[in-house]
């Protein structure tokens, strides 16, 4: 199984030019490697880039109808992408719930596309000893009535574990606490792979892989850097 490495460019960077110097110097600095790479860039920019697997930031669990700025499925399928990152916290801190999170999942696996479902436990759940409670609930909900097939050597649902008090803050979480999550997943969802995400950088992103436990990286601000991006694609082999 290959390792999956994530560039998520969330709202970065201001323009097509830009956004193409970043993804060809990407392209260009992994080409040969073993791991798996995709790119989710804005949606302005998706049918712009070429010659690497494509990932979207979000999916509406609707197709065509009058839903102002929404995006399908079908439509993320027609541009070429391959993948789709659902049920981030900064989605779920704009109101998405549980619930939703599993309906995008159901309608992006049904046109074809494969999934990063995201979860991870906010500060406050951590420091009350709530982490497992709030990623088994995150599953169980995100995962509902989704067939086991789903999960199984395609990869269709690949996991990111991303502690949101990690995330674009710097303040990492620790390899030996990230192995506990990782495992706790893995025995919840056995045949799925499971990313690490927040504060991803290359000091500390061949840890993950290695000691942690980790099937990829979910890498948030380092991807718009190709030149670091490529050292944390390296540091996975």
């Amino acid at each position: 199984m290959k390792n999956l490495i994530v560039a998520n460019w969330k709202m970065n960077p201001a323009s097509l030019e830009e956004a193409k110097n970043i993804f060809s110097g990407i392209k260009n600095g992994v080409e040969g490697t073993n791991n798996e790479i995709v790119i989710c860039p804005p949606f302005v920019y998706l049918a712009e880039l070429k010659g690497t697997a494509l990932g979207a930031q979000n999916i509406f669990y609707e197709e065509q109808g009058a839903f102002t700025g929404e995006v399908s499925g079908e439509m993320l399928k027609n541009l070429g992408v391959e993948y789709v990152i659902i049920g981030h916290s900064e989605r779920r801190k704009l109101g998405e719930t549980n619930e939703m999170i599993n309906k995008k999942i159901k309608k992006a696996l049904e046109v074809g596309l494969k999934v990063i479902f995201c979860i991870g436990e906010t500060a406050e759940e951590r420091e009350a000893g709530r982490k497992n409670e709030v990623l088994e609930r995150q599953i169980k909900i995100g995962l509902k009535d989704i067939k086991l097939v789903d999960l199984g050597d395609r990869q269709n649902i690949n996991i990111a574990y991303e502690p949101v008090w990690a995330i674009g803050t710097g303040n990492n979480c620790g390899v030996e606490e990230t192995k506990k999550s990782i495992d706790f997943i893995k025995n919840l969802v056995p045949n799925a792979r499971v990313l690490y995400g927040g504060s991803v950088k290359s000091e500390n992103s061949g840890d993950y892989i290695k000691n942690a436990g980790a099937n990829g990286l979910l890498v948030g601000g380092a991807s718009l850097n190709a030149e670091e991006f490529v050292k944390i694609v390296k540091s996975a082999e």
